[in-house]
């Protein structure tokens, strides 16, 4: 039997890159609700960070001088230029610590706020209060 198991429209159809942008994408629609500036930020997901530290955006950013003792699993620009801020999630470094959906939606969120607190100067726990207990 050749050809697709499930209809396009069913959540099985779906590359494991198109499922874990969805849980960018929740993660950005649960905190904009308390942070409408986010609308200004872009978010990207992006396999794996890049050697040379470009990987949010041309010049340093996101992954700027990373090791192999740490590997990021996002990272943040600020606007510049007439350039929107960006946050990148990197995909492969975080399903590799993560077992299941629920747990990578955990973590998925954690790297979002992070980086969100990053960019506009606060704690993690001010971007959102129920940070850390997922």
């Amino acid at each position: 039997m050749r050809g697709p198991i499930a209809p396009p429209q069913v959540p099985l159809a779906a590359s494991r890159a198109e499922t874990f942008a969805d849980l960018v994408q929740d993660s950005v629609e649960r905190l904009e609700r308390r942070w409408p500036q986010l609308a200004d930020i872009d978010f990207l997901v992006l396999d794996v960070p890049r050697l040379d530290g470009a990987g949010a955006g041309a010049g340093a950013g996101a992954g700027a001088g990373w090791s192999n003792e740490a590997v990021p699993l996002g990272g943040a620009v600020t606007a510049r230029e007439g350039r929107p801020a960006r946050v990148v999630i990197y995909r492969r470094p975080v399903e590799i610590r993560t077992k299941g959906r629920d747990e990578r939606a955990a973590l998925v969120h954690e790297v979002v706020v992070e980086q969100v607190a990053d960019l506009l100067g606060l704690t993690p726990e001010t971007v959102d209060p129920r940070y850390g207990e997922d």
